[in-house]
């Protein structure tokens, strides 16, 4: 193992780090907002709206997310004349779109039945006493049954930001140069393509650490507080 070439490559494959946070942090942050509402819905909503919602989280959360990569960078071409005229074509012949829109569709599928299953389990007496003081369908989710989802929802949130983070691996097979991207064209250059891959793989094994441990901190703290409110 040529493990000088891995310590020289090492500032070129951490260059990739802003691109694979930004897609992963981006993809969250939209997802998250998105999945609120759809959340709602599944949970709560009639029947005709929360049935393609569910369509919806049952596809994505069926199929590879290369495969949804794949359609949407590959397959959006097959309908150029279409997007054109509808002025998205500039939008779809980007990969960095094309693969922020593909984590952000696959990520909020998941937190949608994330927040949904954490949304059912707030307690039933929970719910009757927010009635029993005349609050609002609006008030109720805003002051007592959403705080309380997302905090039993943490644990399950974190797991998700972890993959959409790892996922962001995926993206160098669209062209884009990200952690996983930059060590695979320094492998192809070098022909040291193990130790490349080693380097990436560590960078990842810290970054997911560290955004647990974080996840830890947020958690106990909100949990303190929901016991203390």
């Amino acid at each position: 193992m040529n493990t000088a070439a891995m310590i020289d490559a090492l500032p070129q494959i951490l260059a990739g780090l802003p691109v694979t946070l930004g897609l992963a942090a981006l993809s969250l942050l939209i997802g998250s907002l998105l999945a609120v509402p759809l959340s709602i819905i599944r949970a709560s909503g009639p029947r005709w709206a929360s049935l393609p919602i569910f369509v919806y989280t049952f596809c994505f959360r069926g199929t590879p997310l290369l495969v949804q990569l794949y359609l949407i960078y590959y397959g959006s071409g097959q309908f150029r004349l279409q997007l054109e005229a509808l002025g998205l074509w500039s939008f779809f012949r980007e990969p960095w779109n094309c693969a922020l829109l593909a984590l952000t569709l696959c990520t909020t599928a998941y937190v949608t039945e994330i927040f949904r299953g954490a949304i059912l389990a707030v307690a039933k007496s929970q719910r009757e006493a927010a009635v029993a003081f005349g609050m609002t369908a609006g008030q109720r989710y805003r002051h007592v049954i959403l705080p309380q989802a997302f905090s039993s929802a943490i644990p399950a949130y974190a797991n998700e930001v972890v993959f959409q983070v790892q996922s962001t691996a995926l993206v160098s097979l669209v062209t884009i140069a990200d952690v996983t991207g930059r060590a695979t064209m320094i492998g192809n250059r070098t022909f040291l393509q193990y130790e490349m891959y080693i380097m990436a793989a560590l960078v990842y094994l810290v970054l997911v650490y560290a955004i647990l441990g974080i996840l830890r901190r947020v958690e106990r703290r909100l949990r303190r507080h929901m016991l203390t409110a």
